[in-house]
């Protein structure tokens, strides 16, 4: 049971008040007191509104659900249902010409382009490593994945055909993003000069600085392509530079411009203790003196955030490149509560609430130069928004950060907004969502995961959906992809604010990532999401091969909405008992891998083997896309109530498998009365009642029986 204390009629969490009382309050010179009177007035305005839009979600939904009921087993009339979507309300009408507004907006958002990183804001040690990752050695990267088209690493000390295989692939890339103006051969020795690259580049203007230190003679030289930094190390007594006929010892890019720090999707923050520690780490970034010190091949660690990079430009001026990424922070969306305050009446506080105040209030540590280093130069504090639905609930957001401001006596619009597009009814009227936060917007993005979770619970009574894989090629996800990049392009984002594409799933095939990632440049998008710092590497590559801006100058109309309002029903298809059982088990197995590690552990993201022992990222989007599949399946027959649980009891053994190696692991096989694998049956048995398919309700209250037990 946990003991509160009281605040202005609030019950709160004690080490979520006394965070706030101690470390943050006094540092921005804001009265305790005041500030909680004002949180309260906040919620008393703003608790009905958010509990009024989910209800208004929940109306739409029973409508659609009744629409499609009446007419279930006749042909699908795409007009008669976009007039129905409109009579309702679910669409809405454009709101004609305009431009986004949004200013005071950073390089690495506006005008960079370049990869971002997702990271749980519960892990120290991962936010580190993302915050860091703005700087990757690409020898490191293409050593130790499969990118390089080269036989893998030998164990037990350096692999000298592969380092020879890695040095060329990095001449390879040097000769692409900075060409000489003299044959290779004939170019410098590198010898450290301030003013090297003036002379020998065909662009003098890509060379940027130098810095060498007097004592190693390690130097470093830095040069820019497509806006990215490139840095050159100089080394002779290291063991590659040594046998470089140049001494260069390392090649590292400019990589993860940005990085979302996740209160939301990829952690399991369920109580006041989770709360807590997620604000406590969003603290330590902002004031730049977050550490963690962990254990690795018998030595202790400690790792911090990385200073700036310092250079000597030609003209011998001083300068800096910034050393760590650009911190966006993901709040909650509007659904859920959370028990680290209680409300007068005993209820649970609205989750995205709580964080757009607390997040900004540490966010405003750095507004005020309070932290080691400026996060944002301008002045702003990056909130990414998920799970809304509509303009309405844009808005909503919108005004919420504007009584956020005036709380903490920050101008307007310093808080910054990025909405995610990734449920159905944002999507279909995303032009009128962007207008509603039109002078703080700085991103927009999509989701194959999420937004197919939304596709399938909203027309969860028209019939059966195709198999899970078949969606990555039907038409609606196609507009999807083409109507976001397009609107945005249109409203006045380029420039101004980030267009990006979904996650790389799968990090140890970093080989087909480089094939296949660079469509999201192609596609107009200034940032896409990977799944680690290795990756953000190599990513940054595709950079500096395609000049997004320069696409999205080319790109063509924008898809009707009539194509993305396409349901992909599988009219007509008769499964065999085969088949089924394949989707079934992909389905199972991936839910199964994912619940046991959130429940048990508390681990809301973490690399999964999937039914074929492949890594993937996992968070709740994987979940809902899944539940919401087999459920979908299950309510119109395509599979029995006994083929689902076949499915998951055969694959929780897979499941337990593949986590044998874990001593803390706790078996599914035999545990199914355990709050793990009830979770997992109730996400697909319940799947076709939970609030538009999200998964957070039911993991929330295993997660709670978990720790309570």
């Amino acid at each position: 049971m946990t003991d509160y204390t009281t605040r202005a009629g609030l019950q709160v969490y004690p080490g979520l008040a006394q965070l706030l009382e101690q470390q943050v309050l006094p540092v921005l010179g804001q009265d305790a007191d005041a500030f909680w009177q004002g949180f309260a007035a906040l919620l008393d305005r703003f608790v009905p509104e958010n509990r009024a839009l989910l209800a208004k979600r929940d109306a739409l939904q029973a409508q659609i659900d009744a629409w499609h009921t009446e007419r279930r087993g006749q042909p699908h009339d795409a007009a008669a249902y976009r007039a129905f979507l409109e009579s309702i309300g679910y669409l809405v009408p454009e709101p004609g010409e305009f431009t986004i507004g949004t200013q005071n907006v950073d390089a690495e958002i506006a005008t960079m382009a370049g990869p971002q990183l997702v990271v749980p804001i519960l892990n120290a040690r991962f936010l580190l490593n993302a915050a860091n990752a703005r700087w990757g050695s690409l020898y490191d990267a293409l050593y130790g994945t499969d990118a390089l088209d080269a036989p893998p690493a030998r164990q037990g000390g350096y692999d000298e055909q592969r380092g020879a295989a890695v040095i060329a692939r990095g001449w390879q890339f040097l000769d692409e993003a900075l060409p000489l103006c003299v044959p290779r051969d004939n170019s410098p020795s590198w010898e450290y000069t301030p003013s090297f690259g003036t002379e020998f580049l065909q662009n003098r203007r890509q060379f940027v600085g130098s810095t060498r230190d007097a004592e190693t003679g390690r130097a470093s030289y830095f040069f820019v392509s497509n806006g990215l930094h490139i840095e050159i190390v100089v080394d002779r007594n290291h063991p590659v530079g040594a046998k470089s006929s140049f001494g260069i010892a390392d090649i590292i890019l400019e990589s993860a411009l940005t990085t979302i720090c996740d209160c939301e999707d990829s952690v399991a923050a369920v109580d006041g203790e989770d709360k807590t520690l997620a604000y406590t780490n969003w603290l330590g970034l902002m004031r730049g003196d977050l550490e963690e010190s962990f254990e690795k091949g018998g030595r202790t660690l400690t790792r911090r955030l990385e200073d700036d990079k310092r250079y000597t430009a030609p003209d011998g001026s001083e300068h800096s490149l910034k050393g760590r990424s650009l911190l966006f922070v993901r709040n909650v969306g509007h659904l859920m509560t959370n028990p680290a305050i209680l409300l007068g009446d005993g209820s649970e506080i609205p989750e995205g609430i709580m964080d757009a105040v607390f997040t900004s209030a540490i966010g405003a540590l750095d507004v005020r130069g309070a932290g080691r280093w400026k996060n944002s130069r301008h002045g702003s504090i990056y909130i990414v928004k998920p799970k809304q639905h509509g303009p309405e609930e844009c808005k909503f957001t919108n005004d919420l950060f504007d009584a956020v401001e005036d709380l903490l006596e920050l101008p307007r619009h310093t808080i910054k907004v990025g909405v995610m597009d990734e449920e159905r009814r944002t999507s279909a009227n995303l032009a009128a969502c962007i207008h509603a936060v039109k002078d703080r917007i700085v991103f927009i993005n999509t989701g194959f995961l999420d937004r197919t979770g939304d596709e399938i619970h909203t027309s969860m009574q028209a019939g059966p959906m195709i198999r899970k894989g078949a969606m990555k090629t039907s038409g609606w996800l196609a507009s999807y992809e083409k109507r976001n990049v397009g609107i945005g392009l249109k409203h006045g984002l380029s420039g101004r604010a980030q267009i990006g594409k979904g996650m790389w799933a799968a990090p140890d095939l970093m080989g087909q990532m480089m094939v296949e990632k660079i469509g999201h440049l192609k596609a107009g998008a200034n940032t896409a999401w990977v799944p680690s710092p290795t990756a953000a590497t190599l990513h940054a590559l595709h950079y500096h091969q395609c000049d997004v801006f320069e696409v999205q100058k080319e790109l063509g109309d924008i898809p009707p909405l009539d194509e993305l309002l396409a349901i992909p029903l599988a009219e007509g298809t008769n499964w065999s008992e085969e088949e089924v059982r394949a989707e079934l088990d992909n389905n199972a197995q991936g839910l199964l891998g994912y619940v046991v590690r959130w429940i048990d552990a508390g681990v809301g993201c973490s690399k999964v083997p999937d039914i074929n022992d492949v890594g993937l990222m996992e968070d709740r989007a994987t979940l809902r896309i899944s539940s919401q599949h087999m459920a979908n399946w299950l309510l119109h027959g395509v599979c029995t109530e006994e083929q689902v649980m076949d499915s998951l009891r055969r694959m929780a053994a897979k499941v337990d498998a593949q986590n044998a190696g874990d001593p803390f692991y706790e078996p599914l096989t035999g545990n199914e009365d355990a709050p793990a694998f009830r979770a997992a049956c109730d996400l697909v048995f319940r799947g076709v009642e939970q609030p538009s398919g999200y998964t957070e309700p039911l993991l929330h209250h295993w997660r709670q029986v978990k720790k309570a037990g």
